[in-house]
């Protein structure tokens, strides 16, 4: 992943992301941001990288809640990747 100017943290981002099996308002507030998880995933970028530069949390200041809040948008991801993209049809 490019380095990027750093984003001024978002306070909406939740450490975790709030679940269910159809979309959510969470889902539709964020979704530019799942679509930037997707393109760095495709480009192997870090955990960390991904956490700073489209999450906008500091792993160095914040590490458990960089990687909590990470790793449940990366799950809500692949959720719409196999299921959620059917409710936008």
């Amino acid at each position: 992943m490019k380095s990027r100017s750093r984003p001024t943290p978002d306070p909406t981002i939740a450490t975790e992301v709030p679940w269910s099996e159809s979309l959510t308002a969470y889902d539709d507030k964020h979704f530019e941001l799942y679509l930037k998880l997707m393109d760095a995933c495709a480009d192997s970028a870090s955990e960390d990288e991904m956490a700073q530069d489209i999450l906008g949390i500091d792993p160095a200041k914040e590490p458990i809640r960089a990687r909590q809040a990470l790793r449940s948008h990366l799950e809500r991801v692949r959720w719409f990747m196999h299921k959620g993209y059917k409710e936008l049809f």
